[in-house]
């Protein structure tokens, strides 16, 4: 399928996967961890660390020989995957999705404290953009499919 949405949904896996990115990106960096924070089966954890590190996301590093033991981080293309784990709380604080009514985790902008939030900008601006404002249009990869999606006779969404 030639759409960038199913490309990192294939590259990421599950639910499983996205959790041990976001402990990555909290800075645990250990399988036993992992195994805490997540609750994970050890062979589940075992084959998401697999699949994240084939697909380039993370990174194994040995941080002892003797016994051996590994750690893993997040490569620069883990680290930009952050951006998906705000927008996924973000809209999980929106609609409560734990039910537990309150945010478990703020974020602030460290000098003001203020709350942040995620926004489009105008990438030659800097300004931001409201959703309403926001339009797809079919880039240089699209198919001929991705263009009938996007055809404004369509009645798509945009």
């Amino acid at each position: 399928m030639r759409c960038s949405i199913a490309g990192a949904l294939e590259l990421i896996g599950d639910r499983w996967a996205l959790l041990l990115i976001r402990d990555l990106s909290l800075g645990l960096s250990r399988y036993d961890e992992f195994r805490a924070s997540t609750g994970i089966p050890a062979a589940t954890l075992a084959a998401r660390l697999k699949h994240l590190t084939a697909a380039g996301l993370v990174e194994r590093v040995r941080y002892q020989e003797r016994p051996p033991r590994d750690e893993y981080r997040l490569t620069p293309k883990g680290r930009d995957l952050w951006k998906v784990s705000v927008a996924l709380r973000e809209w999980g604080d929106r609609w409560d999705a734990t039910g537990y009514g309150q945010p478990t985790m703020e974020m602030v902008d460290r000098d003001s404290g203020h709350p942040l939030v995620l926004a489009l900008v105008d990438a030659e601006t800097g300004q931001p953009v409201p959703a309403d404002r926001v339009q797809l249009r079919p880039g240089p990869g699209a198919d001929d499919m991705v263009r009938r999606l996007l055809e404004p006779s369509t009645g798509a969404k945009q």
